[in-house]
């Protein structure tokens, strides 16, 4: 029996506001955040190594040193591993949750592994590889890649819906190619036009919808069975991370521009956008706490290319 959501059910999305901000301090770029609910640790990805924060506190637990340009962290519960994805190495670090230590280290094939999700369906790791136009699909247990997918174009993130599913942006063709991981094959390609490099990706798993978030400032609402386009919505241009909170039906997306928007789905075919909340310049990825209804976010006071990364800070967004 399916049973449809309960939108008056869910509480209300409200206003929100940065009600925290905690200095990290630490040299180096950023990118993607992954957070663990079961200990609340946040995990950052900060090219030589991840920083590990606990949310409650905004206080460092702890460095994991010998990383390559890391890019993306994925968590495998079952194993009490978190995988990160090396640029420069073309490889996969191994860390042990329990002891925030690396414990080995896995090759892909691809170049430039980016964006990494851990695929529960298949017990798969799969690793966006940002130079060569592919899927490296990892088996964590037996500590090896097992194969490549090839794509039409650049990954950015991707997600999985848990039955063999995985969606995933390809930036430089402005499409979102569907991927089935029992066969590891691509099952369709569709359009997301207007949008222009679109990065961050999230999935409403109950309604089947997908949220890409693009630089030229479009949020873009895919159906995930059909790949029709079924709404878009302006949002802050350069994002790089969107997130999904299925109680309040809620959509998150932050930019580069140091502001994060926030979209109510009214049902599953129609948004309305909420009040935007100022963050801070650079704060282009987040991580969302569904049971705490709480986004994190990092960014700097200071962040140009090409110079030191000074004032690096956490800021936590809570409903009001």
């Amino acid at each position: 029996m399916v049973v449809a959501p309960s939108w008056a059910a869910a509480p209300p999305s409200g206003n929100y506001r940065v009600t925290h901000q905690y200095a990290l301090g630490g040299s180096g770029g950023w990118d993607y955040l992954t957070l663990d609910p079961s200990t609340n640790h946040l995990f950052v990805a900060r090219d030589n190594r991840v920083m590990v924060v606990d949310t409650k506190s905004g206080k460092v637990v702890k460095e994991i040193p010998g990383m390559k340009h890391a890019h993306g962290v994925a968590l495998v519960p079952d194993l009490q591993r978190a995988y990160v994805t090396n640029g420069d190495a073309n490889d996969v670090s191994v860390v042990d949750l329990k002891t925030l230590a690396v414990a080995g280290s896995i090759p892909v094939g691809g170049k430039d592994p980016d964006a990494i999700i851990y695929d529960s369906a298949t017990s798969h790791v799969l690793t966006m590889n940002g130079d060569s136009n592919s899927i490296s699909v990892i088996d964590p247990r037996l500590g090896k890649e097992l194969q490549t997918i090839a794509l039409a174009g650049n990954p950015e993130f991707a997600t999985s819906d848990g039955h063999g599913n995985v969606y995933v942006n390809l930036e430089d063709k402005g499409e979102l190619a569907h991927i089935d991981t029992r066969a590891n094959a691509v099952k369709q390609t569709w359009s997301l036009s207007p949008c222009e490099g679109p990065t961050g990706l999230a999935l409403d798993t109950v309604n089947q919808r997908l949220f890409s978030v693009c630089a030229n400032g479009w949020l873009i609402v895919t159906d995930a069975g059909s790949g029709h386009q079924v709404a878009r919505l302006p949002i802050g241009k350069a994002p790089d991370a969107v997130a999904y909170d299925a109680r309040t039906h809620t959509v998150f997306s932050s930019s580069r521009e140091g502001v994060l928007d926030v979209i109510h789905q009214v049902d599953k075919d129609h948004y309305s956008s909420a009040k935007a909340v100022p963050t801070l310049k650079s704060a282009r990825t987040l991580a969302l706490d569904p049971a705490a209804h709480e986004i994190f976010l990092v960014g700097a006071k200071s962040a140009v290319k090409g110079k030191p990364v000074s004032g690096f800070t956490m800021l936590v967004v809570e409903p009001h």
